[in-house]
């Protein structure tokens, strides 16, 4: 099966396609990613984040693991990444519009999977797929649309985040029909990113899952989701007070070393 993959250029994605790449072996994968998300100045705490999630990684630590040997065990960079499935990998932030949905239509998808991917699909690139568009989302379903649903979740006070895994059914933003769900017990001792990076390993083994029985033509059943539920976007200086004032913190030192040496491991 022709399975392509849209992702964002950012070191949670690069786990998450990490983890998906390990159980779809079988299959024929292509990598399409998207370079930002949203396009409204951020304030400066987000901006640090950004930094963490996408300008230390890309452009200091992934060219890094790029001129060494790969273990095993090993986390692999984008660069990486794309060698595994042979160069079938590029950035794509028009996939909406007429030269970027015919590089979309080149890869001949029967089955997109979609995680952090920063473009919204309209009808056209939705259309595509034999087998339509499962999105992994990093919140429950629909209490929890949109952007940094996990950092809603700890501002709200929740007890549990977790993944929604949805088909994208229109070009409206987290309503598909809902696959599967996974759930995450709050550490009030950790971090935003480290929530958010803990919810892909069950959430990207329920998209393998989905993969396969859709491979194996055994169904996969969706359900509407029930009530309107939230809407959500990126959040304030004012939001990020009150998230620092609760005892939060966006991001450890200790998480970003921590991913550091997945990627970097030492022969």
């Amino acid at each position: 099966m022709n399975i392509t993959l849209l992702a964002n250029k950012d070191v949670a994605s690069c786990l998450a396609l990490n983890y998906l790449l390990r159980g779809l072996e079988q299959h024929q994968l292509s990598i399409f990613l998207s370079s930002r998300v949203g396009s409204k100045p951020l304030p400066p705490a987000l901006q640090q984040l950004k930094f963490i999630e996408q300008d230390l990684f890309n452009q200091l630590l992934f060219p890094a693991q790029a001129v060494r040997d790969i273990l095993p065990e090993q986390l692999l960079g984008f660069e990486q990444l794309a060698q595994a499935v042979d160069h079938r990998c590029a950035e794509l932030n028009d996939i909406n519009g007429e030269a970027g949905l015919a590089q979309f239509a080149q890869t001949e998808p029967d089955l997109v999977l979609s995680i952090r991917y920063g473009v919204i699909l309209k009808e056209a690139a939705l259309s595509v797929p034999g087998h339509g568009v499962l999105n992994l989302h990093s919140g429950r379903l629909p209490d929890y649309k949109g952007v940094m649903a996990s950092f809603w979740a700890l501002l709200n006070g929740e007890s549990e985040i977790g993944t929604t895994l949805h088909f994208i059914d229109d070009a409206s933003i987290d309503t598909g029909r809902v696959v599967a769900t996974t759930r995450l017990k709050v550490d009030r001792q950790s971090s935003y990113l480290w929530h958010v990076l803990s919810l892909y390993s069950d959430g990207c083994e329920k998209m393998i899952r989905a993969a396969k029985a859709i491979s194996q033509q055994q169904g996969l059943p969706a359900s509407p989701q029930q009530g309107e539920g939230n809407y959500y976007s990126f959040p304030s200086e004012e939001d990020l007070d009150r998230f620092g004032e609760q005892g939060w913190r966006l991001w450890d030192p200790q998480d970003v070393l921590d991913l550091a040496q997945r990627f970097l491991a030492s022969p």
